[in-house]
């Protein structure tokens, strides 16, 4: 609850036009053409501070509360501030362009300094009657990076390069994933529970001291 509260007030800080932190699906009827929406992943250990640059507003991810859901922010202007992780810090300048969804992820690994990487994408893929499954590749041990269904050998995402993404709409049900990196098995089954008819998932692959593992984020907008 206190990583949504702060979330609706970076939002007013940084003129984002965020009222409250309630999460609604990513579309019902599509996004805006003017539209630009941005969101920060938690991909180190400890927690992740976002100060806003002037007003000082911040937004902190940890625990459970590793993803936000995505903030409306002005398409094409930078969106500034510093991020922290520990006793490491970056500072924050992007810009996303309209229409686009922008997920900014912090990655910190024991002995490396604290990398912050940007996704982007432009979605068009809405369906009702589908759940939308994306995955991002983002750990560059992991090669020819892929997701099956748990215990069947049913691809769903194969051949993934690192830095990309591929995305795409699969029936609603419980689904339950198996991360594979140059054709073999890693690390253990990822369970993803019920996948909602019109809603969007995505599979973030980081890398991590045990391995490359699946780190997964529902796509929300916070309104």
């Amino acid at each position: 609850m206190r990583a949504l509260r702060s979330l609706a007030g970076l939002g007013c800080a940084l003129g984002l036009g965020v009222a409250q932190a309630a999460e609604i699906p990513l579309y019902p009827t599509g996004p805006s053409e003017d539209a630009a929406f941005l969101r920060f992943v938690n991909a180190g250990e400890q927690a992740l501070q976002l100060t806003a640059k002037g007003s000082g507003a911040s937004l902190r991810l940890e625990g459970e509360q590793r993803a936000s859901d995505f903030l409306t922010v002005p398409a094409g202007k930078p969106v500034q501030g510093s991020l922290s992780l520990g006793e490491q810090r970056h500072a924050l300048d992007v810009s996303v362009a309209p229409g686009e969804f922008a997920s900014v992820v912090a990655l910190a690994q024991a002995g490396q300094p604290l990398q912050v990487l940007t996704v982007r994408e432009q979605p068009d893929d809405f369906n009702a009657l589908k759940a939308s499954l994306g995955f991002y590749s983002l750990d560059a041990s992991c090669l020819d990076a892929g997701l099956q269904v748990a215990g069947r050998n049913v691809e769903i995402f194969k051949a993934v390069a690192t830095g990309s993404l591929q995305r795409r709409s699969i029936n609603p049900l419980n689904l339950t994933v198996q991360l594979r990196c140059g054709g073999a098995a890693a690390g253990e089954p990822l369970a993803l529970g019920d996948l909602a008819a019109g809603q969007r998932y995505t599979l973030f692959l980081l890398p991590s001291a045990q391995g490359p593992r699946l780190f997964p984020a529902l796509d929300n907008l916070a309104n």
